[in-house]
């Protein structure tokens, strides 16, 4: 696939060979038992490598899934509320956002409107609004709340822990200060 009159040869042990024509090349590859590669075209003249091309995708393609591995996922999960939840419930789902903010996901939240509801969408306001601060700990509000003549929706997004901020917050030691504060109020009787 290469059309070109001179290349660069790099050999397997990545040493220069030198600059040659690309029939000879391509036969000193050959003579090898590998292939000869274009590593960098725009360079003049172009550098090519003897290699096992095959091996060669073969490893980038470890690499690939190596460093997907480590990547840490963000799933949307949706939870749907109504305007005449019970208190029971919305307790319940409220507890799954809160589970699902604290995992790092994010979290659709939408109240569903049905018949003369549809006229009333301050009704599914209150619930967001409800919702927001119930979990305000947890997590923020992740753009603007969407209205569309069935729902009213929003996303949420999980506050930042670690770092700087989470250290300043609970400083090492502060769980200690704590419970000997309170051996002291309670002393053994």
């Amino acid at each position: 696939m290469i059309r070109l009159k001179e290349v660069r040869v790099i050999d397997e042990d990545k040493n220069q060979v030198g600059i040659l024509p690309l029939a000879e090349a391509l036969s000193l590859a050959k003579d090898r038992g590998l292939d000869l590669v274009e590593i960098a075209p725009q360079a003049a003249p172009p550098v090519c490598r003897i290699m096992d091309y095959g091996k060669f995708l073969y490893e980038l393609h470890k690499k690939a899934q190596e460093a997907k591995k480590h990547q840490k996922q963000i799933h949307v999960k949706e939870i749907k509320f109504r305007p005449k939840i019970s208190i029971h419930d919305y307790t319940f789902k409220v507890r799954h956002v809160q589970k699902f903010l604290e995992e790092g996901n994010k979290v659709k939240i939408t109240v569903m409107l049905r018949g003369r509801e549809k006229s009333r969408p301050e009704l599914a306001d209150q619930i967001l609004n409800r919702v927001l601060t119930d979990v305000k700990d947890l997590g923020q509000q992740d753009g603007s709340v969407r209205v569309q003549p069935w729902a009213v929706s929003t996303y949420l997004s999980a506050l930042k822990t670690g770092g700087k901020d989470a250290k300043a917050k609970n400083p090492p030691g502060s769980q200690k200060e704590v419970q000997s504060n309170k051996k002291e109020e309670n002393p053994p009787q």
